[in-house]
């Protein structure tokens, strides 16, 4: 599928990776020569160097043909404009990039209907969202939701010593525990694993665990692993993430202390959030963060544009046993190191962004019916969650799971009729009109018939 990205920063990049990693026919456009120059050399795409609201310029990119244009610059306004031009000029689809708080929901939905816009999207409130379910739930890496979160899907880190999973098999865990579950995913070290019941979980392991948001609390509540809500939070940074987490966790009743050594963003987030303490301080020197309390707090998370002192500030977040550390880390070499140094969540705005792009892009692909409803990379990319919404057409319809002829590291983690969320056992079909959640190794999945042999 043919697919215009304008932009190349940050989001930008990422978001080529994952599409010419999927197979797309991608072209760049960028005002910057040497970032055209440097993409050309990466990626096997076409690159146009101009200005992405230029009729000739997106004319000689092929707008006319492209199935998606996708507009990321650093600007709203010009992404919006980017947009309408590539619209009119003949592509199907647009999505542009828009960050400004000011752009409230009514504004964005006149807006979005007026520029023929087919879908907007914000990174920074995507992982504010993100970063407020993990406060809500600590013990959680990652929380993913499935069907306006009828379904979720967490992230838990065992304890690398003494963990009282160690040596038990999904099997026994199952027959332990009295609560509908699904441990679909563990990482263990660099590998990946989609097990069976034979499985045996070992000390230090990453599990993904499937269940519905009030199974989910019964199991951590019986595994001993329920830490208690965040309710006093330290954010480092004046961002826009930190604005909408910030304002989240005020309207949930949590006291928020902010921390930004830059005066003018300092006064604007005391303006604009008068409930939060804000403090105009360098967040990198320890006897400041000692001095407001970080020793005391429920949860710290670093929100900085620099992901390197998000990393080691957090390090000594956790040092001072601050029970849940959140750093913000869009370099993938850094994530995994920040890893190896002890940190268990990781927030990457980028990946959420590529996610969401994923699956739209998937969505538009597919012709069978099946659609990709919700996408997700899980275990560091090594995992995807897929949710589908399930066509007359699917070939396994009205047949037992147990029968059905899966392909290797394929398994049905979850089925929602209606309202209703199931952990499905081998007994259990698919219907018409469900949505049914995939756990798949492989990537590139655009139907549900790709499940099976």
């Amino acid at each position: 599928m043919k697919i215009l990205v304008v932009g190349c920063g940050k989001i930008g990049m990422s978001i080529i990776s994952s599409l010419v990693k999927e197979g797309h026919d991608v072209v760049v456009i960028d005002g910057s020569r040497t970032v055209i120059e440097e993409v050309g050399n990466i990626y096997d795409v076409m690159c146009v160097c101009g200005n992405g609201a230029d009729c000739e310029t997106l004319d000689e990119a092929g707008v006319a043909s492209a199935e998606l244009v996708v507009s990321v610059t650093g600007s709203d306004e010009f992404n919006m404009l980017s947009c309408f031009i590539a619209a009119r000029m003949g592509a199907k689809n647009t999505i542009a990039r828009i960050r400004n708080p000011e752009y409230n929901d009514k504004s964005l939905g006149f807006m979005r209907q007026q520029l023929e816009l087919s879908v907007s999207i914000n990174p920074e409130w995507m992982a504010a969202k993100e970063l407020f379910n993990i406060l809500r739930l600590p013990a959680a890496a990652n929380i993913e939701s499935f069907s306006r979160g009828n379904l979720e899907m967490v992230e838990i880190p065992l304890k690398q010593q003494n963990s009282p999973l160690d040596g038990m098999s999904l099997i026994e865990l199952r027959r332990k525990y009295n609560a509908k579950f699904l441990i679909c995913a563990v990482q263990r070290g660099a590998e990946c694993y989609i097990p069976d019941g034979n499985f045996v979980l070992k000390s230090g392991d990453k599990i993904g665990l499937t269940a519905s948001q009030s199974e989910l609390q019964k199991l951590l509540k019986m595994l001993g692993l329920v830490k208690k809500q965040a309710k006093s939070v330290i954010i480092l940074g004046a961002s826009r993430i930190s604005y909408y987490l910030a304002k989240r966790l005020i309207a949930g009743g949590a006291s928020v202390k902010i921390i930004d050594k830059d005066p003018k963003r300092c006064k604007a987030f005391a303006g604009e959030l008068p409930e939060a303490v804000v403090i105009c301080g360098d967040g990198a020197e320890q006897e400041l963060l000692l001095e407001e309390g970080i020793d005391s707090v429920d949860a710290f998370v670093a929100l900085t544009g620099i992901d390197e002192l998000n990393i080691l500030i957090s390090i000594f977040a956790q040092a001072q046993n601050v029970p849940k550390v959140i750093a913000k880390v869009n370099r993938g070499e850094l994530a995994g190191m920040a890893k190896n140094l002890g940190l268990d969540t990781i927030l990457s705005p980028q990946k959420i962004v590529t996610d969401v792009l994923s699956r739209y892009a998937r969505a538009l692909h597919n012709s069978l019916g099946s659609n990709v409803e919700t996408l997700y990379t899980l275990m560091d990319g090594n995992v995807e969650a897929l949710e589908f919404s399930v066509s007359p057409e699917f070939k396994g319809l009205k047949t037992p799971l147990k029968e059905l002829s899966l392909k290797k590291g394929i398994l049905v983690a979850g089925i929602i009729r209606g309202r209703r969320a199931m952990i499905p056992s081998g007994d259990d079909v698919i219907n018409a009109g469900d949505r049914v959640v995939v756990i798949a190794s492989d990537r590139g999945m655009t139907d549900l018939s790709d499940i099976l042999v």
